[in-house]
């Protein structure tokens, strides 16, 4: 069942970025279909890593939920970084924290190292367990719980339920 389940969502990965990246002629849906079967036969050994994704109803709401708090996100982090160049008198006080994380699954917790490397101003340096070592272009919190709730927590809720 549970290689199923990752089959199912590798090709629903697959067949959604070939959408994205054609039109929507019939001929094409049915190649991208074909495509997206033939490459998670290909490796469905290495789709294991996708058995840690939930796909219930709470989940599903949870990864559209997810996409609108990254992006704003994503937004903000763009506008403080573009102030900072534009303005150089604005305070910049780089520095390497330690956060930590409360996501048990490898998937998720790649998840949130991307999430916050995409982000400008933050960057993953590294993960030992349940701690990252994140850069960070203005350092508020120095200390674990704080820098947590600056820079994960907004990730993680979401990511808790889409992953476990």
């Amino acid at each position: 069942m549970r290689k199923t389940k990752s089959a199912f969502i590798g090709v629903v990965i697959l067949f959604a970025v070939w959408v994205m990246l054609t039109d929507l002629s019939t001929q094409e849906m049915l190649f991208g279909g074909g495509t997206a079967l033939f490459i998670v036969f290909l490796f469905r050994k290495k789709l294991a890593v996708l058995e840690d994704v939930k796909l219930n109803p709470r989940a599903l709401i949870s990864m559209v939920i997810y996409l609108f708090v990254f992006l704003w996100e994503l937004l903000k982090s763009n506008f403080d970084v573009a102030m900072r160049v534009i303005s150089p008198s604005l305070p910049i006080n780089p520095g390497i924290v330690k956060v930590k994380t409360t996501l048990k699954s490898p998937l998720g917790r790649a998840a949130l190292a991307n999430s916050i490397t995409l982000t400008p101003g933050t960057l993953t340096v590294e993960m030992k367990g349940e701690y990252f070592y994140i850069h960070w272009i203005d350092v508020t919190s120095d200390n674990i719980e704080g820098a947590t709730r600056s820079i994960v927590s907004n990730f993680e809720k979401y990511l808790e339920i889409i992953f476990g």
